[in-house]
Parts: C-alpha cells; sequence; structure tokens
C-alpha cells in the first residue's frame, strides 16, 4: 500500500506554486547583493573628493551622487519651483535655476535648495540671488518622472512643478542642458534662503526579509502537502 498518495490535482496545483515560491526566495538574495553593492557604491561617491562636472553628454546613472564642482551665471529669471515638503511637513518648493557654465560648457539645472512657500516669490530673497559669476558644489542627481499615470500632472503655465522631469523643464527654460540635475550642498547664501544641502539617501534593503518570507511560504505549503499525501494515503488503507 502507498505510504503517500496526495493525488493528481492537489499535486498539480501545489508543486508549481513552491518552485515559483523559492525562485522568488533565491532572487531576492540576489537582489540583496545587488542593493548592498549599490549602498557601498553611493557610500563610496559622497564620500569621494568633488571633481568638476563633464561637459556634453554623460551617464547619469554612473554619475548619481558624485560630488562636483562648476563655475558660471545663474539665470535667476528662469527659476523653477518643484514643490516639496520639509521636514515636520511644512510645505514650500525646491529652487532649481538655470547655471550657464563658463567658457562655453553649457548649461545645468542647479538645484539650489528648498524655499517655505511664503519664501515663493524670488522678490522675497533677493540677497540670494547671487549674480555674476560663481562657483558652486554639490551632487549629480537623476531626472523622475511621475509613476503612475493617475498621480497629478506638473503644471508648467504656473510654474509648479510636482516631479524632476528635466527634458521638460529644460524645454520650460528654452536651453538644452545636462542630463542630470546638480543639488546644491548646504554652503551658506546670503540672506539664507534657498536653504541647500538637501541631498537624502535613502536605500531600503528589506531583501532578507522578503527572502525569509518566500522561502517560508514554500516551506509551509511543501509540508502542508507532504501531511495531507500522508493522510490521505492512510484512510485509503482504512
Amino acid at each position: 500500500m502507498k505510504k503517500f498518495s496526495p493525488g493528481l490535482w492537489p499535486t498539480v496545483m501545489t508543486v508549481p506554486v513552491v518552485l515559483i515560491m523559492l525562485a522568488l526566495s533565491v532572487w531576492q538574495l540576489n537582489r540583496y547583493s545587488w542593493k548592498v553593492d549599490l549602498v557601498d557604491r553611493l557610500t563610496e561617491q559622497l564620500a569621494a573628493a568633488p571633481v568638476e562636472l563633464p561637459t556634453g553628454a554623460f551617464d547619469s546613472t554612473e554619475w548619481g551622487y558624485r560630488r562636483v564642482t562648476l563655475s558660471g551665471e545663474y539665470q535667476h529669471d528662469k527659476e523653477i519651483h518643484l514643490f516639496s515638503h520639509a521636514d515636520k511637513g511644512r510645505k514650500g518648493f525646491q529652487i532649481i535655476t538655470p547655471f550657464i557654465r563658463n567658457d562655453n560648457k553649457g548649461a545645468v539645472l542647479v538645484n539650489r535648495g528648498w524655499v517655505p512657500e511664503e519664501k515663493k516669490n524670488p522678490d522675497s530673497r533677493l540677497e540670494g540671488q547671487m549674480s555674476g559669476t560663481v562657483s558652486i558644489s554639490g551632487v549629480v542627481r537623476k531626472p523622475w518622472a511621475k509613476s503612475y499615470s493617475f498621480l497629478p500632472a506638473s503644471d508648467p503655465v504656473a510654474n509648479v512643478w510636482l516631479y524632476g522631469e528635466l527634458g521638460a523643464m529644460a524645454e520650460h527654460v528654452g536651453l538644452t542642458v545636462s542630463p542630470s540635475f546638480i543639488e546644491l550642498d548646504d554652503t551658506p547664501v546670503p540672506g539664507g534662503w534657498p536653504l541647500g544641502g538637501q541631498t537624502r539617501v535613502s536605500v531600503p534593503n528589506n531583501h532578507i526579509e522578503y527572502f525569509v518570507t518566500w522561502f517560508g511560504l514554500a516551506g509551509a505549503m511543501a509540508f502542508i502537502y507532504v501531511l495531507f499525501g500522508l493522510n490521505r494515503a492512510k484512510k485509503n488503507r482504512q
């Protein structure tokens, strides 16, 4: 007499599901290793000494979070307002300003930092609208767009942006710009606004927890399947 008899349909339904869960658990382990390498790379790039931003096109992924320096002049009359919350949920805007680099090295969109809602109007922070040639430093940040179609869209007409849509922003100001934003460091500016140093690096790495979850579910389902097969075979012998 058979000691294990789970039946055809329980086997057909269980075995593929268990294999898929095991595959997902292995995939999560691979993702964990990839995320560790990513965090190490970002940490290394943020700790490195600043270098001059390349001229023209460059790989924004490879250069992401690299510390860079550049010199040139702001075009304050074309500044862009990117809606943003600061600490404690206070509403405000990131001030993104075209920056024309010296020696015909092209234009860059520079995120100068955050201002509260009442400082959105440039006339309320004239001290910080630095003129002439200046040297600045910050980190390279990739552009981003809204992730889902149902989310609200930016309003270029009102100059209120919700996402880092570099291409659309460049078109809005009528310039050809580098493929990434430059996010300034916390070097103080006259008058205190915009407030630089807004770079936040948050790379969650929960893949070990996901691995344990998928592996545990696969093990539990396999255990139930084996137990069911043993009990079914026992009943058939009676």
